[in-house]
C-alpha cells in the first residue's frame, strides 16, 4: 500500500523563531520531507525569521546543516536539498520593535496562502501578533501558528487567547500539539468511527478501563529552567494526555469537520470530575547515588528543595453516560524504563466463562501505540495448539504500519509535518480551539492547587523504573495493574 500525496496551494510561510531549536529539529527538516515528497508547490516560499542577523545564504546553510543532522542519509540527496533551499528566504526582525518589518512586508505576497508560524516563547505572540496587523503584513485569511506552552493556567490561558483575538479571527488561530498530528492518533478516529465493530463495545458496559502513558528515558536535560516552573501536569497532562483522552471517550462527531470533532472534546473535558488526592501521584526521579553517576531532577534543575514533579499518575472519570463508572488512567514521567507512548482499552471480562477458573486468562486489550513502531494491537483469547485438553491463551493480532503499510508506506510523515499541510490547507481538525485549552486549564488548576496548598512533595523513584511504587498502588487498590512499560 502506498500513502497518497495530495499537494496544497502555493503559500508563504514565515517561521519566526526560524534559527531556535524546535525549527531545527523538526519544521525545517520536515518541510524539506514535505517538498520532496510532491506536496509543497514549486512555487511556495518559507522565510526564516528571528533576531539573529543573517542573510539568505547563511540561512540556506544553516537549514542545510539541519537537514544532514536530523535527517537519516536514505531520506535526503544533495539535488532536492539545493532545491529546497532555493525555496528559502531569510528576514531578520525584532519583535518588541519595528527593525525588519517593513522588509518582511515587502516580500509577502498577497496571492497565496499566508501562514506565520510563532516558533517562539509565548511572552512574544502578542507582539508578534500586533506587529504583523500594525505593518499591513497579515490579511483576515492569513494563519497563525502557536506552540505549547499555551499559558501555565486558566488566568495566563485567556489573557493569551484575548491578546491574539485582539488581532486574529478563531478561525485563523492554529493552536498546535504535535501529538495530535500522529499518525496512530488519527487512526484512533478511523477505527472508532469508520468501523462498525468497536464502537457499539465502546462504553462503560464493555470497557473496564482505559490506561493512556507517555513515557519516556530521558531526564529534564537543557529544559530544566523551564520544565522547573512546569512539572509533569502542566507540561504534558494538561496537553497531551488531555488530548488523548478527549478523542477515547468524545461522541461520534456529526461529521469529520473541525469544530464538530473540537465540540465533542470540549464535552468531554466539561464532564471530568474533580479529582480526588488520594487519586493522583506525583513523582520525581532520584540520582545514581554515587560519584559519577546520573544526575537527580534536583541537580538537573539546581535546586535541592524543587517541588516539581517529573512523573504524574492518577485516575480520572467522566460523568456522562458512555463513561460512568470506567476509570481512565493516566500516567507520565521521565527516566522512566522504556521511552513508549501507549493507549490501552481494556475490555471487561466475558460474563461466565464455560472454560472454568482457566489458568492465564486475559482481558481483551486493544492498544494503541503511538511511539516508537506505531501501529494496533488486538490481544484475543485462543485454545492453545496441541493435545490435552481445552487450554486457553492469549495472541496478538497485531499491525505495525511498518509491515502492513509496505516499504513506501512506512515512511510515515512525521507529526509536525502533517500538521504544517493543514495549516496551509485551512483545516483546524487537529488543532485546540481556545475554549478547549481554557477547559483544560479549568479541570487542572484546582488539582495543581491543592498540592500546592497541601505542601505535598512528590515520591522518589528511581531512574530506569515504571516510576513511584505509590503509582502501582494507585491500580492495585482497584484489583487492576498497568501495563509493563518495555525497554
Amino acid at each position: 500500500m502506498v500513502s497518497r500525496v495530495i499537494p496544497v496551494d502555493p503559500f508563504d510561510l514565515v517561521v519566526f523563531g526560524a534559527t531556535g531549536d524546535l525549527a531545527r529539529r523538526k519544521i525545517l527538516p520536515g518541510l524539506y520531507r514535505r517538498f520532496v515528497a510532491g506536496q509543497i508547490p514549486e512555487t511556495s516560499r518559507i522565510i526564516g525569521s528571528a533576531r539573529t542577523e543573517m542573510d539568505a545564504a547563511g540561512f540556506r546553510a544553516f537549514v542545510a546543516e539541519a537537514i544532514e543532522e536530523f535527517l537519516d542519509v536514505k531520506k535526503r540527496d544533495a539535488d532536492s536539498v539545493a532545491r529546497f533551499l532555493d525555496h528559502l528566504h531569510y528576514v531578520a526582525v525584532d519583535a518588541k520593535g519595528d527593525g525588519g518589518w517593513p522588509e518582511l512586508a515587502a516580500l509577502i505576497r498577497r496571492d497565496v496562502v499566508q501562514a506565520y508560524y510563532f516558533s517562539v516563547g509565548p511572552s512574544l505572540f502578542g507582539d508578534l501578533a500586533e506587529r504583523l496587523h500594525r505593518h499591513g503584513i497579515a490579511t483576515p485569511n492569513s494563519r497563525i501558528v502557536v506552540e505549547k506552552p499555551f499559558g501555565r493556567d486558566l488566568a495566563s490561558a485567556k489573557t493569551l487567547n484575548a491578546t491574539l483575538a485582539e488581532h486574529f479571527d478563531e478561525s485563523q488561530i492554529y493552536r498546535i500539539d504535535h501529538y495530535l498530528g500522529k499518525e496512530t492518533v488519527q487512526n484512533l478516529m478511523a477505527v472508532r468511527f469508520a468501523n462498525i465493530l468497536f464502537e457499539p463495545l465502546w462504553n462503560a458496559r464493555h470497557v473496564d478501563h482505559v490506561q493512556i502513558t507517555v513515557a519516556e528515558t530521558v531526564g529534564v536535560g537543557g529544559r530544566g529552567a523551564y520544565y522547573d516552573k512546569s512539572g509533569a501536569m502542566r507540561d504534558m497532562v494538561q496537553n497531551h494526555l488531555m488530548q488523548l483522552l478527549c478523542l477515547i471517550a468524545m461522541e461520534p462527531p456529526y461529521r469529520f469537520d473541525p469544530d464538530a470533532v473540537r465540540d465533542e472534546k470540549l464535552k468531554v473535558i466539561h464532564a471530568l470530575l474533580p479529582v480526588e488526592p488520594d487519586d493522583i501521584v506525583r513523582g520525581q526521579y532520584r540520582g545514581g547515588g554515587k560519584k559519577g553517576a546520573a544526575p537527580s531532577y534536583a541537580e538537573d534543575v539546581g535546586d535541592p528543595a524543587t517541588r516539581t514533579e517529573s512523573y504524574i499518575a492518577l485516575k480520572a472519570h467522566i460523568a456522562n453516560w458512555r463513561w460512568k463508572g470506567t476509570p481512565f488512567y493516566l500516567r507520565t514521567g521521565k527516566k522512566l524504563r522504556g521511552r513508549a507512548s501507549e493507549i490501552a482499552i481494556v475490555f471487561k471480562e466475558v460474563p461466565h466463562s464455560i472454560f472454568g477458573d482457566e489458568e492465564g486468562w486475559r482481558e481483551n486489550v486493544l492498544a494503541i501505540r503511538l511511539q516508537p513502531n506505531e501501529g494496533m494491537n488486538l490481544s484475543v483469547m485462543i485454545k492453545e495448539p496441541g493435545p490435552g485438553g481445552m487450554r486457553l491463551t492469549e495472541v496478538p493480532l497485531d499491525m505495525s504500519f511498518a509491515e502492513a503499510l509496505g516499504e513506501d508506506g512506512a515512511d510515515i510523515p512525521d507529526a509536525y509535518e502533517r500538521l504544517i499541510m493543514d495549516v496551509i490547507r485551512g483545516n483546524q481538525t487537529l488543532f485546540m480551539r481556545g475554549d478547549e485549552v481554557e477547559a483544560a486549564w479549568a479541570w487542572t488548576d484546582p488539582i495543581i492547587a491543592a498540592w500546592e496548598a497541601r505542601g505535598d512533595r512528590p515520591k522518589g523513584y528511581d531512574p530506569g523504573s515504571s516510576g513511584p511504587e505509590d503509582a502501582l498502588m494507585l491500580l492495585h487498590r482497584d484489583g487492576r495493574r498497568w501495563r509493563e512499560i518495555r525497554e
